[in-house]
């Protein structure tokens, strides 16, 4: 069975896929090492590839809804601070200048927040075992900056 047909998108920028295929590039061009860093190498290829295959590159529609590719605002617990990030992988701002914190949809807060709109509240489960509730300010496309 070919896993990559199954395999959930990964929301990228252009620039992102751009800077994953340069990579990808530059590893199969290279003489493939040998022991433990020919491993290392092969499987950062076949990571790549199943990366670049499952991309999902461009904008969001600008309604709200939490989705990898998102800049996320919430607020935890009643506090009265804020914090913003990203719906992605940290990987695809790796590299990029920018400055964003990144959870994973498939993070706890991620998986937690994934699906429901600004205005909505969610719990998750901390690393910790605390469960914790968090207020969704904002959702917004991620535009680089």
């Amino acid at each position: 069975m070919d896993t990559a047909a199954h395999a959930t998108p990964v929301w990228m920028t252009a620039e992102s896929r751009e800077r994953l295929q340069k990579e990808l590039d530059g590893l199969k061009a290279a003489p493939a090492p040998t022991g433990d860093a020919g491993v290392t190498h092969a499987s950062r290829i076949l990571e790549l590839v199943r990366i670049l295959r499952t991309a999902e590159v461009g904008s969001k529609p600008d309604d709200g809804l939490v989705e990898p590719g998102m800049k996320v605002t919430v607020r935890f617990d009643g506090e009265q601070t804020v914090q913003a990030f990203l719906l992605g992988s940290r990987e695809l701002l790796a590299d990029s200048g920018i400055e964003l914190d990144v959870y994973s949809p498939s993070s706890p807060l991620g998986a937690a927040i994934n699906g429901k709109y600004a205005g909505d509240t969610a719990e998750f489960v901390s690393p910790s075992g605390r469960t914790v509730q968090v207020a969704i300010l904002a959702a917004v496309p991620f535009t680089g900056v």
